[in-house]
């Protein structure tokens, strides 16, 4: 029998994703509560100066901080095994802000190649505007990252495993070279979710995600997230940005996100079952050249990842014969999976990177990032395996003609 007065701080992981952060108010309420409030009312002027000061801990405007948004982040953060976390709008705003808020004109970044087409312009394209160095690399070569941080670096930014090639980049080995440089790391991890890999365990100081993929997991809510266990960093540079450039996560979003958090793992993992039956399914089939899988063995980090991650996630990789035109013809034929760009769904969807995610490359980039134009992302869903199977043999069949 356990321990009947055990807190929080001591409860086992499935037990945080039900119950984590959770804060009910005088109503006792057995669901968390929607604060549907932009601001919040003061029994005297006086307590109102206090609170604008800081000498008051309470909330202030929905724009800085909210109960239904403090309850999802704490929860998060229980889960992430740190101790501070801040919620965003979308996953784009939670990648920005981590790295906006700590860089200055004349720092210099360093990332991965291979990342989402968005990341991919704030770091080659957005940053440079305000007069910082960024230098972009294989994030598989380690010898790559030792000439980056062979000088001074402000800041170092991967995905792993990566959008949508799935390279795994070794974490602790990344971390290590980036704290002798004088950088800090931060990690995108949407791909893994926090159930399947854990960065601040190899060295990560911040790690980011589109809490809009698995956390929600049905296709409802945008909403994004930045965690570390860095004080000075959270304080001083990321709630003052983020107070004053907007990019607040909604107290209704907030909620959909708790509930998510509540069938994450569960969901996750049987994601990954999936996954890997669907990869190993599709590396049978005559009109696939090449399947990228984490968990399976042709994969080129495939020891790595075992490695790293808990499980190999949900979403697999794929090149059709003929091009776009076979891609398209691929995806044109699909009964059950679904064209769209999202993914950590419960319900499988799938994207043609080379004109949706990553259209805006030139295709020698596209090239150099793995991305040809027979290549098809899939997010692998919760539906039964066999009727993805199926669906998948069929689409290929029709794509050949």
């Amino acid at each position: 029998m356990g321990d009947d007065h055990r807190t929080d701080k001591s409860w086992r992981q499935a037990t945080r994703l039900v119950r984590g952060g959770t804060e009910r108010s005088h109503f006792a309420e057995t669901s968390e509560g929607i604060y549907m409030t932009s601001g919040y009312v003061y029994a005297t002027a006086e307590e109102a100066e206090q609170a604008f000061k800081g000498d008051l801990n309470r909330f202030i405007y929905s724009r800085y901080a909210n109960p239904t948004v403090a309850m999802f982040e704490k929860r998060l953060a229980m889960l992430e095994g740190a101790d501070l976390c801040m919620g965003t709008a979308s996953g784009m705003a939670a990648v920005f802000a981590s790295l906006a808020c700590m860089l200055n004109a004349g720092d210099r970044v360093v990332a991965s190649r291979a990342l989402f087409g968005s990341c991919h312009y704030i770091v080659s394209e957005l940053l440079p505007c305000y007069g910082i160095e960024t230098v972009l690399l294989d994030g598989t070569d380690l010898a790559q990252w030792e000439e980056a941080l062979s000088r001074p670096t402000a800041c170092v930014f991967l995905e792993t495993p990566s959008n949508p090639t799935l390279e795994i980049i070794d974490i602790k080995a990344v971390a290590d070279l980036s704290h002798a440089a004088g950088a800090k790391l931060v990690v995108d991890n949407v791909f893994a979710s926090p159930i399947l890999q854990r960065p601040f365990d190899f060295g990560a100081d911040i790690v980011v995600y589109s809490a809009t993929k698995h956390i929600d997991g049905q296709g409802r809510a945008m909403g994004g997230a930045i965690l570390t266990n860095d004080e000075d960093y959270f304080e001083n540079q990321l709630k003052t940005f983020l107070r004053h450039t907007g990019p607040s996560l909604s107290p209704f979003n907030a909620w959909i996100l708790l509930k998510g958090l509540e069938t994450l793992d569960l969901r996750v993992r049987q994601h990954a079952v999936n996954a890997r039956a669907v990869a190993e399914f599709a590396s049978s089939l005559k009109g696939i050249d090449r399947v990228i899988y984490p968990g399976l063995p042709s994969h080129p980090q495939y020891e790595l990842a075992a490695a790293q991650m808990d499980d190999a996630g949900n979403i697999v990789s794929f090149d059709i014969e003929g091009g776009r035109d076979g891609a398209f013809r691929f995806l044109n034929a699909l009964r059950l999976i679904d064209i769209s760009n999202n993914l950590g769904d419960a319900k499988s969807l799938t994207t043609h990177p080379a004109t949706t995610t990553h259209q805006r490359f030139a295709p020698e980039v596209r090239a150099e990032m793995g991305i040809g134009d027979g290549l098809v992302r899939l997010s692998v869903g919760l539906e039964d395996v066999e009727d993805i199977k199926e669906d998948l043999a069929q689409a290929v069949a029709a794509a050949a003609g």
